[in-house]
This record gives C-alpha cells, structure tokens and sequence, in this order.
C-alpha cells in the first residue's frame, strides 16, 4: 500500500511523539527505528522512521537519511516530513540542515518550510525568534545543553549556518493575512531564491494554517505538532479512512525509570519520584562502565520487589562540565547511553516488563541494547510524552520521554497507566 505520509525523526522520543499524535486521530501509522524493520505488507497510511541522528557526525546522519528516504519513497510516500526538536535542537555543523538539503533533493522539491513550533509546550516562533514559555531560546535552560546549546534564538541564523540553502522568513504578518496572503508570501521566497524558509507560528491557528499552505507539498519540515493538522486534511480531500484510536494491553511486572537527560525539568521529574521511591545516580566523572553497570543492577534488583526504581546519569550543568573535561562532550554522553542501555538489557532479562526512559538519545541507547525495532504505538495525551509496547506475546510497555518535556510528577503516574494498559 502507498503511504500518505512518511516521516523521518532525529531521535526516538520525538518520532514517537509524531506516531502517536496521527494514531490519535485514527490514522494508521508504523513506528520502527530501523528503515528495514518496515513492513512492506503494512497497511497503515503513515509510517514514521525514528533515527539517532540528531548528534551524530553529519557523514553518519546523512547516510541514515538518505537510507530511511530511500525506504520511505520506496512504499510511494506522498509527502516527506522531516521531524526534529521543538527547541531545534542542532550545531553550526548540523544536522537539521544537511538532512533538509538531502531531502529536498530526494524529493525535488522547490520548497519547504521549518516550523518548530509546539505552542502546547510553550515553544513558539516570532519574527524568526525561537521563545521557550515566555524566555528567548537563548535565556532559557536549553542554553546549558550539553550537546546542541542554543544561544542564538534567531533560527534563521541558526540555520543558514548549516546549509548552502538560502534561508528566508516567512513572518506571522502574512500567516494571519489569510490562506492566499500566506501563500503569495511563499512563494515571493521562493522567487528571491530563499527556496528555505522559518515560518512563525505561536497559536494552534497558525499551525493549522501552515498544515494548510503545505499539506499536498512533497517535503515539510518542523516538530510533531503542526503534522497534527494534516489528517484532517486528508480526510477533506478524501485522502484517507477514520480508524479507531488504537488501545495498549495492560503490562503488569517490575518497572524502572532510566533517564539520561540532563535537562532541568528531568532532574525536577527526578526530584519528585525520589520523594516516593529510590533512585540511584550515577556519577560519570568518576565512572567506570562494567562497575556501574553491576553496582547498578545489584541495586535495583532487591527494591523491585517493592515497586519501581529509578537509575540516572541525570546531573546539573556543572557536573556535566566536569564529566565532558574528563571524557570529551560527545564521550560523555556515549557513555551514559552505553551505560544505561546496559542495565536496561540486564533487567529485561530478570524480568523489568516497564521502562520509562527519560531523554532522546538514552531512549535510542536503551531500544538499541533491547533489540527492538518496531513498536505498537498508544494514542497521544500530552507534550514530548508517549507509550508504545513491543510486538510479541511477552510485550514491553515502554514510555519515551524527552527530557524537556512532561509534568513534574509524571513518573509514577506514567508506570500506573502503563501496567492499566491505558492507550
């Protein structure tokens, strides 16, 4: 079956996110994060191909794209959509604007917006400015990231430092000009030679009207929320069938929390979880991974027993400093990944059913060490969270969380509804 829809995530947490918001709204879509764990048989109108490429070398994130785009046009995709961070999330090297360049030219387009937008998680785009809540980008904790610190909140700037592509703005003047202002100021770009463009968007209506200008475009790029608009689109242009929101079978067992992200509301979800149940830190300035792997494990297993634990290489900017001095930046958080995918493979097998993982990378570290590469995706509830099983008779539940992102106490909460078997 041809796909309507085809997207390319550049981590696990926000691919997932993009999967179950079209899932909500009844439209068939696979998850998988390996372009050859698609299912050519699969009738699912959308598919979504969440990578690890959001850090990595731009030869190594370029090679991965071009791999999923081949599969993606491959099943007939309609439209490309390239999903990244709504804090676009990126360096001067990359990689939000070399994969762009190579999409582009795999699908010829002429055009194609970036609209990082989440107005329901207070990240929002003005005169080309990326805002968190009511903070420039640049103000915000996201300036102490440790991988893709933004400290410029232009993104047109941002941007045009990543690619050879002419970067244009497309301003909220013209998008709340009406449908065909919008659309004249589009393609003006387009004819200035700007074939890229940042698109304001601070409300749900400017979402809906940028899904509108660009729903029948062959590539679009942007953060899972103004995909939420297409399917009713779709459905305007008889494009595609209602089917029912999708429910998750109840997981019952043991079940841990494994973070990795050291953004701000992770250390505060943290924080909350720890006034109810353990959790154990995991210092990478000094660790050694076979020793804290084991020591970690040897921990959990006894408290099990008792309900969840959580495990951690979450740690505040200065501690990430001191660990990325000894390590290197990228060598750091290597380890982490490498360490918490390790306990998660170990508990698997004495018998952990649940994981809720905390931060993007870590949630590609842990599906890697778990050997899972397709999931059955829940129906979406709220920002930067989502819930998926495993395939099989014995399945997982797993929630991947982005570190940003989700209610202060979500932890416990999260791991009840994930043994209830809520969607």
């Amino acid at each position: 079956m041809f796909l309507l829809f085809g997207a390319i995530a550049d981590d696990l947490t926000g691919g997932l996110e993009l999967a179950a918001m079209l899932r909500a709204q009844g439209v068939g879509c696979d998850f998988v994060s390996d372009p050859h764990a698609l299912d050519p048989a699969s009738e699912a109108e959308a598919a979504v191909i969440a990578l690890r490429t959001r850090v990595a070398p731009r030869a190594e994130a370029l090679a991965r794209f071009e791999a999923a785009a081949t599969r993606l046009l491959e099943r007939g995709a309609r439209q490309i959509f390239f999903k990244y961070c709504a804090t676009f999330d990126s360096t001067d090297e990359g990689n939000i604007g070399p994969c762009a360049d190579l999409l582009a030219a795999r699908t010829q387009a002429r055009q194609t917006l970036f609209c990082p937008s989440f107005p329901e998680a207070g990240r929002r785009v003005f005169q080309g400015h990326l805002f968190a809540d009511d903070q420039l980008i640049s103000e915000s904790p996201k300036r102490y990231d440790p991988l893709t610190p933004m400290t410029d909140p232009n993104l047109v700037r941002v941007l045009q430092r990543q690619t050879q592509t002419r970067v244009g703005l497309l301003a909220q003047q013209s998008l709340r000009a009406g449908h065909a202002a919008l659309r004249a100021a589009s393609e003006r770009l387009r004819h200035e030679g700007k074939p890229f463009a940042i698109v304001d968007a601070a409300t749900p209506e400017d979402l809906a009207a940028i899904a509108e200008l660009t729903v029948d475009w062959p590539l679009m790029t942007g953060n899972s929320s103004v995909a939420a608009y297409y399917p009713k689109l779709w459905r305007e242009r008889a494009l595609s069938a209602t089917l029912s929101p999708p429910s998750l079978p109840p997981v019952p067992g043991p079940a841990v929390v494994l973070a990795g992200s050291c953004a701000e509301r992770t250390l505060k979800q943290l924080e909350s979880f720890a006034a109810e149940r353990p959790v154990h830190f995991i210092d990478l300035r000094v660790a050694d991974a076979d020793e804290a792997v084991r020591d970690a494990v040897a921990w959990a297993l006894p408290l099990l027993v008792d309900g969840p634990v959580a495990i951690a290489t979450s740690a505040p900017p200065d501690v990430v400093s001191s660990a990325q001095a000894r390590w290197g930046q990228r060598e750091a958080a290597a380890l982490a990944e490498a360490i918490l995918g390790r306990i998660a493979a170990q508990l698997r097998a004495a018998g952990v059913a649940r994981f809720l993982i905390a931060g993007g990378e870590t949630s590609g570290a842990v599906l890697q060490h778990l050997n899972l590469t397709r999931l059955r995706v829940g129906a979406y509830k709220a920002p930067g969270v989502a819930q998926a099983t495993s395939e099989g008779e014995a399945p997982l539940a797993l929630c991947l969380k982005s570190g940003k992102l989700g209610p202060e106490d979500m932890f416990l909460p999260m791991l009840a509804s994930m043994a209830r078997g809520e969607g």
